[in-house]
């Protein structure tokens, strides 16, 4: 069997670099070993980050580096077996953190960011699930004037650099926008740009729902099993080979099980992250995505209940999940928002692609015709899904794309 282009990956980029390659006039053929959106995407805030033009950086204040190297915290966790591996993609992910590096990279990025609202609700839209994306923004809640202060400094300079819109709140407009916080807080800041997903897995299902209506396949395989022909790529699945000349690797944290084998060894990292939902006690409800900015995790309502996200854990990709920033995280949730009983048997683990510049890769292979590459969008990957989607599709079909891509090239790393 054959197709104009196989995807690999059907998690929120890959999904939607299907879809667009389908509008396009292309025969697609989505793969992946699960069912799709079972991966990263199906857990995370549920935040289209309209926002975040700047990527999570590493930190270069010292009192925050020292805070990290107890491993005690909620936002951030480490395997001390892992850092011997880890350690020259650390310290290259903060060099690229730095201040003034940092600012030229927010300049870079700031175009997927821009057209990551737009191009979800065009796909939502499409896909008949617009109802499950809100137009609630999202908070960040301070605990001390110090925080409080210094992050409105920087939303400041956001919104002069890019034209982010914030809302600057004291203590009365924080209880008036979240009446059943009991955290004693000075007050917040509301970015109104960004969306919330209220179910993430089941949006991008309702995506995969219309790339099949639009004419896509898809059917179970590993990825392992791809190999080059003479005019293209060959891919054993469920429903028997197929061959495409395209082949598009959107396999996230899992993007070294075809690029090693191709002889590319790019510096790809992983942050692991887990969530937990809980029902609201009594008539409690959360009306928007909500950060307990100095305590390092993350509320947001969702269908299933109140999710609780944890920061990143640093350790091996297959490591067995150790959910000790979910275990810190609870008691102070439950005395921040009435929480109820979990809803979860147990938590969800899930890992972010990241690069050292924390920048996504996208574009095609250096040493390889027709394969190309969308992978590495860290904290983002269901902000910058749509958006990516469209970038590739149009680069692989030779039309005017939606922003410049050459700052995410492959070749801007030594592979």
């Amino acid at each position: 069997m054959r197709k104009d282009v196989v995807v690999l990956g059907a998690g929120i980029v890959g999904v939607s670099a299907a879809i667009h390659l389908q509008k396009r006039g292309r025969s697609v053929l989505l793969v992946d070993k699960r069912t799709p959106g079972l991966e990263t995407s199906f857990g995370n805030a549920g935040l289209i980050q309209r926002e975040g033009v700047y990527p999570y950086g590493f930190p270069h204040d010292f009192g925050a580096l020292l805070r990290y190297a107890l491993n005690n915290t909620i936002d951030a966790h480490y395997h001390l077996a892992a850092l011997p591996k880890i350690a020259p993609f650390l310290f290259q992910y903060w060099m690229h953190s730095r201040p003034a590096q940092h600012k030229a990279i927010a300049r870079l990025y700031a175009p997927l960011i821009e057209n990551s609202v737009t191009e979800h609700m065009a796909l939502a839209d499409e896909a008949g699930s617009a109802d499950l994306i809100r137009p609630t923004g999202w908070m960040k809640v301070f605990r001390s004037d110090k925080a409080m202060e210094e992050q409105l400094r920087d939303a400041e300079q956001v919104k002069r650099d890019f034209g982010v819109n914030f809302v600057g709140l004291n203590t009365k407009d924080v209880a008036e926008r979240e009446p059943h916080l009991k955290a004693e807080l000075k007050g917040g800041i509301h970015w109104t740009d960004p969306a919330a997903i209220f179910d993430p897995y089941n949006l991008v299902l309702s995506y995969v729902e219309l790339f099949e209506k639009l004419g896509g396949e898809v059917a179970a395989g590993d990825a392992k099993t791809l190999e080059q022909t003479s005019d293209g790529w060959r891919l054993q699945t469920e429903k028997g080979p197929f061959e495409a000349r395209d082949v598009v690797v959107a396999l996230g944290p899992w993007a070294d099980v075809v690029m090693k084998k191709l002889g590319y060894h790019f510096p790809l990292a992983v942050k692991r992250g887990y969530h937990m939902h809980y029902k609201p006690e009594g008539n409690a409800v959360l009306n928007r995505p909500t950060l307990d900015f100095e305590r390092g995790y993350f509320l947001a309502p969702m269908a299933k209940g109140i999710r609780l996200t944890t920061g990143a854990e640093f350790a091996d990709r297959d490591a067995p999940k150790t959910p000790v920033q979910l275990q810190r995280a609870e008691p102070i949730a439950r005395a921040f928002f009435p929480l109820g009983e979990r809803v979860d048997p147990e938590p969800w683990m899930g890992m972010r692609p990241c690069t050292p510049d924390m920048m996504p890769i996208i574009g095609q292979a250096p040493r390889h015709k027709n394969l190309w590459l969308t992978f590495g969008h860290a904290h983002h990957g269901m902000t910058l899904g749509p958006v990516t989607g469209r970038l590739i599709s149009e680069m692989i079909t030779g039309q005017p794309t939606i922003v410049d891509p050459k700052p995410y090239r492959p070749e801007r790393f030594s592979v």
